[in-house]
């Protein structure tokens, strides 16, 4: 059966949604947290929520926030997303990516006039992946360089987010001690999957993966950079949101 989402306001979780929720990422990474897991929830302003409809089981979910920095003078707004799973057994569903999208899209017609992005920290090919899948424009990519537009934003916005972990030098976010990382199994990059271009560049920009550090993504949010494979998943209703 086909899971459904929603969006929900992260101060409306149930305590225990809440402890579904970190169970399901204490069953796909190492070293998480609780108290980190809490303060991270605590700053997201939404969190899909993806479900099975039939037993009403959490199945998985992605926490959102709306970021407001300045790059090189310029505004800039960027959807980020943090804490992101869906259960292994349901991998391939694309209810999570559909809302994500209705989501964004929101986000799209409430910001008109803005420099609007999507911010993605990516420890795992399978996230970073999804970059080639829905944009037709993201950065960094291994077939063209990333232009100095594009790399003023995620300097801006990975500083403001992780200033002692960014290292500008690399796009990547270092793992400190109380990172968590995806357990063995669930995203190892074998000699298969190097066979494609995007997994490829993914290793070779973020070496240190596998013990949590993080590739800092950019796709600029516009209805004419999603690609015909996005627009299939997404549909063409946003859902309404309160934004910041």
């Amino acid at each position: 059966m086909r899971l459904s989402a929603l969006v929900a306001a992260t101060a409306d979780l149930s305590a225990r949604q809440r402890e579904t929720m970190f169970a399901l990422m204490e069953r796909h990474y190492a070293n998480v947290q609780r108290d980190v897991f809490d303060s991270d929830l605590a700053e997201k302003i939404w969190v899909i929520l993806v479900s099975d409809p039939a037993s009403g089981d959490l199945c998985g979910f992605s926490t959102q926030m709306l970021l407001d920095v300045e790059a090189e003078g310029r505004p800039i707004k960027a959807l980020f997303s943090g804490d992101t799973i869906i259960d292994q057994k349901r991998w391939g569903d694309q209810a999570l990516a559909h809302l994500w999208g209705r989501l964004a899209l929101s986000l799209i017609e409430a910001h008109p006039d803005a420099e609007l992005y999507w911010f993605l920290i990516s420890q795992g090919y399978k996230t970073y992946r999804f970059l080639p899948l829905f944009f037709r424009e993201f950065y960094p990519g291994h077939d063209a360089p990333t232009p100095q537009r594009a790399h003023t934003a995620i300097d801006a916005l990975a500083r403001a987010r992780y200033p002692d972990d960014y290292d500008p030098s690399t796009g990547v976010i270092r793992a400190g001690c109380r990172q968590y990382r995806l357990r063995e199994g669930l995203a190892d990059i074998t000699p298969g999957r190097l066979r494609d271009d995007h997994v490829r560049f993914f290793q070779t920009c973020n070496p240190g993966h596998e013990r949590g550090d993080e590739l800092c993504c950019l796709a600029p949010l516009t209805r004419a950079n999603f690609t015909p494979a996005a627009w299939r998943v997404i549909g063409a209703e946003p859902v309404a949101v309160k934004s910041s």
